[in-house]
């Protein structure tokens, strides 16, 4: 008596010749990349403040967020520059 031979790889075919594709080994998880912003940190090491000052403190939040202000404005030109001078290096305002 013969066994019928079975092809454990024909098993994975439907009617038009396409498989499902079943990876083998361990799945790659995901990596995820994670970037610590502390934008405070420039500003109250600036002003000498640390954020329990700013916290209690009216007048010094208002300071620290004038200086904060300040200096995403100086960062945002300081930006603008660059682009400027990436995309048309010969010219130049002002």
């Amino acid at each position: 008596m013969r066994k019928k031979a079975y092809n454990q790889g024909m098993s994975e075919f439907n009617s038009l010749g396409l498989g499902r594709y079943v990876a083998s080994g361990p799945q790659a998880t995901p990596i995820e990349y994670v970037i610590v912003q502390r934008p405070l940190d420039p500003v109250l090491a600036f002003t000498r403040r640390s954020i329990d000052d700013v916290v209690n403190s009216p007048i010094v939040k208002n300071e620290v967020y004038g200086y904060y202000k300040l200096q995403k404005w100086v960062e945002r030109g300081s930006e603008i520059v660059d682009l400027e001078q990436h995309w048309n290096p010969l010219g130049r305002r002002g």
